[in-house]
C-alpha cells in the first residue's frame, strides 16, 4: 500500500508542475498593470516604474516563473501585493475557513445521502422510491447561489433567526460560529445531497442484484443486516469518487457561497486576487488548490481498496 502511495505521489508531481507553468503563464495574461493599481491614487511615472523594478514586473517572464519556484523552494510564496502580508500565513488562514465550510457541508451530505439513496434502492419503484428521487432532482436544480440567497432573505432578514453575513471562528465561540455557518452550509450541501443520493442508490441496486446478497438473504438475515453488512461498502465505493471529487472542488474554494454570505475564504480570497491582480496572492491560492485535488484524490484511491475488496492497490 505504502508503495502504490509513493507511486501515485510520484505521478502527481509532473501533474502539479504542469499545473504552476499554466497557472503562471495564465496570470500574466490578465489585463492591467498592478503597479499602477497598487499606486492609482499617484500619477508618476517615475514612481510607478520604480515600483514594477521592485515587484520584479520588468524581468522576462520566463526569469520571473524561475525566481518564483526557487522561492516556493524555501517556503516563501512571496507578499501580496493588495494587502503586503506574507501569502503562506494569509492563505492558510482562509483555508481553514474553507476547510470548516466543507467539512461541516460535506459530513451533512453524506449523512443525508447515504442512507437516503440506499432506501430508495431497496424499496424501488415504491412511492418511497419515486419520493427520494423526485426530492434529488429538484435539489440537482436549483443552484446553490439562489438557495443562498433565498436562505439569506428567509432565515436572516424576514425572521432574523440567523446572522445574514460574516465568520466567527469555532474556537472563539462555538455557539455564535454554528450560527453563522449554518445557512452556508445548507446551502452548499443541498446540490450535494442530490448527486450522492443518486450515485448511492444506482450502486446499491447494483449490488444489490449481486448473488452474494442472495445468499445473505438466504441465511436468514434481516434486510437491515444485509444492507448495513453486504451491501454498504460495495454501493458506497462509486460514491466515494464522486464524494472525493465534490469535496476538493469545495475545498478549492466555494467562491459563490463565499461570496454571497461574505466568509473569508479561499475562494473569495481568490476572487479578490483576480480584481486586484495580486499574481503572489493568487498563484499561490491556485497552488494551493492544485494539490488539495492531488491530496483527495490519493485519499479516495486508497480507501477504494477498504470499501471494495475486489479492487486491489499495486
Amino acid at each position: 500500500m505504502w508503495s502504490y502511495a509513493l507511486k501515485r505521489v510520484l505521478t502527481a508531481i509532473p501533474t502539479v508542475f504542469l499545473v504552476l507553468i499554466i497557472v503562471f503563464t495564465l496570470i500574466r495574461l490578465i489585463p492591467g498593470d498592478p503597479a499602477e493599481l497598487m499606486l492609482y491614487e499617484l500619477d508618476d511615472p517615475a514612481v510607478v516604474q520604480q515600483m514594477r523594478e521592485d515587484l520584479g514586473l520588468e524581468q522576462p517572464i520566463p526569469v520571473q516563473f524561475f525566481i518564483w519556484l526557487g522561492n516556493l523552494a524555501t517556503g516563501d510564496l512571496g507578499v501580496s501585493i493588495r494587502t503586503h502580508e506574507p501569502v503562506l500565513p494569509a492563505l492558510l488562514e482562509r483555508f481553514s475557513v474553507t476547510a470548516t465550510l466543507v467539512f461541516w457541508a460535506v459530513s451533512f451530505a453524506v449523512l443525508i445521502a447515504v442512507p437516503a439513496g440506499m432506501v430508495a434502492a431497496w424499496k424501488q419503484n415504491t412511492k418511497i422510491d419515486f419520493a427520494i428521487v423526485l426530492m434529488a432532482i429538484f435539489k440537482l436544480s436549483l443552484p446553490s447561489f439562489w438557495v443562498g440567497l433565498m436562505l439569506l432573505l428567509f432565515f436572516g432578514v424576514y425572521l432574523q433567526w440567523l446572522p445574514t453575513v460574516g465568520y466567527v471562528e469555532l474556537s472563539t465561540d462555538f455557539g455564535v460560529g454554528v450560527l453563522y455557518l449554518i445557512m452556508p452550509v445548507i446551502s452548499l450541501a443541498l446540490t450535494e445531497i442530490a448527486v450522492l443520493t443518486r450515485m448511492m442508490r444506482s450502486g446499491t441496486l447494483e449490488v444489490l442484484r449481486l448473488e452474494y446478497v442472495t445468499h445473505a438473504r438466504a441465511k436468514g438475515l434481516s434486510e437491515g443486516a444485509v444492507l448495513a453488512r453486504h451491501v454498504f461498502k460495495n454501493a458506497f465505493a462509486p460514491a466515494l469518487t464522486m464524494l472525493g471529487l465534490v469535496m476538493a472542488s469545495l475545498l478549492g474554494g466555494a467562491a459563490v457561497t463565499e461570496t454571497v454570505f461574505s466568509l473569508p475564504g479561499i475562494g473569495k480570497l481568490v476572487v479578490d486576487s483576480i480584481y486586484a491582480r495580486d499574481y503572489p496572492m493568487l498563484q499561490g491560492a491556485l497552488l494551493l488548490i492544485a494539490g488539495v485535488y492531488v491530496v483527495v484524490n490519493l485519499v479516495v484511491d486508497l480507501l477504494y481498496g477498504f470499501f471494495d475488496p475486489r479492487v486491489t492497490l499495486k
